[in-house]
């Protein structure tokens, strides 16, 4: 790990006497709570329904994937496929297919999905991590396509993967099932090459290298993950192999409907707590901030600054995501770790996300330094819009500041269950 130790910067800002920490108020968002109490039984029966001839599946050794974001139960999921697939006579093993998450690296990939319970021990079949590919195939302009060696060399790959919305691009398909077998599958290489490519043209590319990789490469079937507003699950659909791009794009357009939106339409200063890789690719869901750096996300929500205050334990210090806040802290900062960080912005071809925003000495500085430098024809410094959340994963209670009392107390979606209070620091100026 690469950390740096950053030094500590003062300076006067004119005009600070202008502004005062607003009140805050917690509130409680509401959305469509739809979820899957059972989740065993749920993808027993997905398994047993949509599976039609499982007998082909007797002493077959079957890849079962593993990605790198956070999916809850995932351990759950997995475990229920594999044991049904040992039912089945089959020898299933378990791999890690994230392309370059997890600094790039076999062991940082066999660590990412341990710290999700997905090891040898819990799952009881083999966990093979590497980074070798096999080539099986290459796109009209002479992309490669690669697949990685153990899945490839298995008699069947069982496609795994949560399907959500994509942080830097909009398409047909986004992140899911198709985005895993065209990058997570291709391992740090071939998800390098397929980023060389920009974001503009990647959910063509992505069918275009399923059509290749499907015709070449030994898949058994998908499985599809919708999370709810509340990150419960809410769907999980089992499919043929020939089904995978269909179902990929349909369960997209299910999860777009189902994700957690602010119930107001402007944000002064938004205070996020954590980011992380397993919150979403770029630490924050743009799809909830608009915070993206890539066209398409213009309209979801008005924000004027936005401070994060730090990484949460399960993205490993890294730090992809933090560029897109206006301004963070010292000890935040202190906290990433360089190299895994700018191995994936690399990968990705987004250097730009590897810029540093300004920084301050604690939560207190950092928060008037971002209302200070709002700005607005209607805007007063004693009545910032101030919005506080834990990340954009938990989006039902939330806090904000006194000023949404009026526009919030009559809406039907939201309900207010505190009076206002003020901000609580600590001793050195850090919100608690």
């Amino acid at each position: 790990m690469k950390f740096i130790e950053f030094p500590r910067i003062d300076f006067k800002v004119e005009g600070m006497e202008l502004v005062r920490l607003p009140r805050m108020m917690k509130i409680r968002q509401k959305y469509d709570n739809n979820k899957i109490v059972n989740i065993k039984a749920h993808v027993l029966s997905q398994m047993e329904k949509n599976l039609n001839n499982s007998g082909q599946y007797k002493n077959k050794r079957l890849c079962v994937t593993a990605g790198s974001r956070g999916i809850p139960h995932l351990d759950i999921i997995i475990r229920t496929v594999i044991d049904k697939l040992k039912e089945w006579g089959a020898e299933p093993f378990i791999i890690p297919a994230m392309g370059s998450h997890g600094g790039g690296t076999a062991e940082g990939q066999r660590k990412l999905i341990a710290a999700y319970n997905v090891t040898e021990e819990s799952m009881g079949v083999p966990v093979f991590s590497s980074m070798e590919i096999v080539k099986i195939g290459e796109l009209a302009d002479g992309m490669p396509i690669y697949c990685d060696k153990h899945a490839y060399e298995s008699d069947g790959i069982v496609v795994l993967n949560k399907v959500k919305p994509h942080t830097n691009f909009r398409g047909k398909h986004e992140s899911g099932m198709a985005k895993m077998i065209s990058v997570g599958l291709a391992k740090h290489k071939g998800a390098s090459l397929f980023h060389m490519k920009g974001y503009a043209t990647f959910s063509e590319r992505i069918q275009k290298a399923c059509d290749i990789f499907l015709k070449n490469a030994p898949v058994a079937f998908g499985v599809g993950i919708i999370q709810n507003a509340y990150d419960d699950i809410c769907e999980i659909e089992v499919m043929e192999k020939e089904l995978i791009l269909e179902k990929d794009a349909e369960l997209l357009n299910v999860a777009k409907n189902n994700i957690a939106k602010f119930k107001f339409p402007h944000i002064d200063v938004l205070i996020i707590d954590e980011i992380g890789k397993n919150v979403s690719g770029s630490g924050q869901d743009p799809n909830i901030t608009g915070r993206s750096g890539y066209p398409g996300f213009e309209n979801v929500m008005s924000i004027q600054k936005m401070f994060i205050r730090g990484l949460n334990k399960e993205t490993y210090h890294n730090a992809c995501g933090l560029a897109r806040a206006d301004i963070t802290t010292r000890r935040c900062l202190n906290n990433v770790d360089f190299e895994t960080t700018w191995v994936n912005l690399v990968t990705a071809t987004s250097l730009s996300g590897g810029a540093i925003p300004m920084y301050m000495e604690n939560d207190r500085d950092a928060i008037l330094i971002a209302i200070r430098t709002c700005t607005g024809a209607d805007f007063e410094f004693d009545k910032a819009r101030v919005v506080r959340i834990k990340d954009t994963l938990h989006m039902e209670e939330i806090e904000v500041s006194e000023s949404y009392r009026d526009e919030v107390k009559d809406h039907p979606d939201i309900e207010i269950l505190s009076e206002p209070y003020e901000m609580q620091f600590d001793e050195d100026g850090f919100l608690v």
